[in-house]
């Protein structure tokens, strides 16, 4: 793996660590213990996983507390970034564009981090700046 000093991590990413349920979950776990990179997610990101993680409210604390410890970075999002998110909306209607995800398009471009942890697929479609592909750093086997 390419050492990234920054990496968005997706929500289906994220779930899949903490769901030992998830068929990638080992594989995630192994990204894990190798990585190095500061991990940046958004708030809405939190929410999905929070939400996706309802039926276990002692793994959803693990993972608030993981954030309270800085595991991963939460970037809020801007008042500008609504009027990108939603010209992403537009364009990616056909996907359809997912609001978490379009927040991470929005903070990659901000920040200028190219590299995704994610298991979406969409991310393969998904532009940075209108023309530039995600290098994703996780590819599940």
């Amino acid at each position: 793996m390419t050492y990234h000093p920054l990496i968005l991590a997706d929500s289906g990413f994220l779930f899949a660590y903490y769901s030992a349920r998830d068929k990638h979950h080992q594989q995630i776990c192994r990204f894990f213990e190798s990585c190095t990179s500061k991990l940046v997610t958004t708030p809405i990101c939190i929410a999905e996983v929070m939400w996706l993680l309802s039926s276990d409210w002692r793994t959803q604390n693990e993972f608030l507390l993981d954030i309270a410890k800085g595991l991963y970075e939460c970037e809020q999002l801007l008042p500008q970034d609504f009027s990108r998110i939603a010209e992403l909306n537009a364009t990616y209607f056909d996907l359809p564009g997912d609001f978490a995800d379009l927040s991470l398009i929005v903070i990659s471009e901000r920040l200028d981090i190219a590299a995704i942890a994610t298991l979406d697929s969409d991310f393969d479609v998904y532009r940075r700046y209108r023309k530039k592909p995600f290098e994703r750093v996780f590819l599940p086997e």
